[in-house]
């Protein structure tokens, strides 16, 4: 309702199509920007009260969008900057709403559970356009402003009833601070190929699927002639079809795998995309946005997924909120470029250009391989025994990690092999340097090294291993000589050295 009544009130206020196309940007650019602190703050701190808070704050701003409203007093800058606000209040909620999910249903049953996710989400986009559309063209944008503010008191209910289930503590250390939290989140993404995957392609689909998302009102007003209620039912089938594409994804997902499934739809979307800028009739661009909503369902249903699938519960927050902020960067700056585009030439050459271009760039990009990860178990291994049984102040730092293992000639290619994927686990868990080194007076015997950037930070990594993790290092240790095991010690930096040029 607030996306109907806010794109249709622009189309009023100030009918270019930049302008109008500036209501998405103004949606999605908060989360571009805020996406990955908010998942840094729902990493740390309870993350019920945290998503209370951001509900409450959508409320208010809610509210006073319908009171400014109804008063006559919105311009199309008031208009931008309150959608800004409540994407602002939207952007701090998702991370955590995403890093919920895989807490309330077996890991199995993720996939499924994501896309039921959807299927709310997606009723909401069919029967709400509907509704606002017709409180729109019967009491104004104010009241549909109203409703939705009021709606927030709902979700503030169901989230004061609901009880999270108990943390997994698997150990006492203090909760991490935000700077430090939010470095930690970063490096995990910069060292996760399985992210990268899902990232490229999630942003190559959205800059280009943007385009129908930011140019719809417009394309209801001025090439169909219509009024809101023909944007609602523009919305609505949108809707309807994301929700029967969220129902007829588990049968989809048996012949085709979750990489192609992205694929297919990104070239069926661009179809639909050329429809909305070729056809003049409402009636036949329906059957053409059922189809782009199902496409898009598909899509991020996949791409969602592989993104919660591959993170293990401390990071998956803040990991989620590099996801956003590709999603809705992707998404805001493809709603300015492609309103501009329309600016410049028109509205069709606009829909048919990011048309093209998406269907090139989803095949071209399905070498970026995606999964639903169903084999991975990121759960604690806690198999690391505590390093030291002395007092040692937590922010003394680095702190220099040594392994020595003695490896058969036979075996050497392989060990470097699996030593090197090793890295980016010790990376993603806090290694901020590594190494691996074969001694010159001992062949056949590697040293790995690697450092944290303090004490309490190398007390975090013994808690991340996880049990995939573990299972790597049994390899390692398959490959070593009999009856041999790793030498580990720990260093503390005492003093900075030299470089000598």
């Amino acid at each position: 309702m607030q996306n109907v009544a806010a794109g249709w009130l622009m189309t009023s206020l100030a009918p270019d199509p930049l302008m109008v196309s500036l209501i998405q940007a103004a949606t999605s650019l908060p989360m571009f920007l805020l996406a990955l602190p908010a998942g840094v703050l729902a990493d740390i701190v309870d993350r019920r009260r945290f998503m209370i808070f951001s509900q409450t704050g959508m409320a208010l701003v809610a509210g006073a969008l319908a009171l400014v409203t109804i008063a006559g007093q919105t311009t199309a800058w008031t208009l931008l900057l309150f959608t800004f606000l409540l994407g602002c209040g939207a952007a701090l909620l998702a991370p955590a709403w995403q890093a919920i999910v895989p807490e309330l249903v077996p890991r199995s049953y993720l996939p499924n559970a994501i896309a039921m996710n959807s299927v709310g989400i997606n009723l909401s986009r069919a029967v709400g356009p509907a509704v606002g559309g017709a409180l729109v063209a019967s009491f104004g944008a104010g009241i549909a402003f109203g409703v939705n503010s009021v709606s927030f008191l709902a979700i503030i209910a169901v989230l004061l009833w609901w009880k999270p289930p108990a943390e997994d503590s698997s150990g006492d250390l203090p909760p991490e601070h935000f700077f430090g939290a939010m470095r930690s989140g970063i490096r995990y993404a910069r060292h996760a190929p399985a992210l990268h995957s899902v990232l490229i392609r999630a942003g190559v689909f959205l800059l280009f699927a943007s385009s129908s998302w930011a140019l719809l009102p417009i394309v209801a007003k001025q090439q169909l002639g219509g009024g809101p209620y023909a944007y609602g039912i523009l919305l609505a089938s949108i809707g309807a079809g994301a929700v029967c594409g969220a129902l007829l994804l588990p049968t989809i997902l048996k012949p085709l795998s979750p990489n192609s499934l992205v694929a297919v739809a990104g070239v069926l979307f661009a179809v639909a995309t050329v429809a909305l800028g070729s056809l003049r009739s409402l009636p036949l661009l329906v059957p053409f946005m059922l189809l782009l909503g199902s496409c898009w369902m598909f899509a991020l249903s996949s791409l969602s997924t592989a993104a919660q699938t591959s993170l293990p519960r401390w990071v998956r927050a803040r990991a989620l909120g590099v996801y956003l902020i590709v999603f809705f960067g992707a998404m805001s700056g493809g709603s300015a470029l492609w309103g501009q585009v329309a600016s410049k030439t028109s509205i069709s050459t606009s829909l048919w250009t990011s048309a093209a271009l998406l269907a090139v760039s989803s095949l071209a990009t399905i070498g970026f391989h995606i999964s639903r990860n169903e084999q991975l178990n990121l759960s604690p291994s806690q198999h690391w025994p505590l390093p030291l049984n002395v007092e040692v102040e937590p922010h003394r730092g680095p702190v220099l990690v040594l392994a020595r293992y003695r490896v058969p000639v036979a075996n050497a290619a392989e060990f470097q092999r699996l030593m090197r994927e090793l890295r980016r686990s010790r990376e993603r868990d806090g290694a901020i340097l590594w190494g691996l080194f074969e001694a010159m007076e001992e062949p056949g015997v590697y040293i790995e090294t690697f450092q944290a950037e303090s004490w309490m930070e190398h007390l975090r990594h013994h808690e991340r291993v996880t049990v995939d993790e573990q299972a790597l290092e049994r390899r390692i240790r398959a490959l070593l000589e009999p009856d041999t095991v790793p030498e580990v010690t720990h260093s503390l930096h005492v003093c900075e050295g030299r470089r000598v040029s």
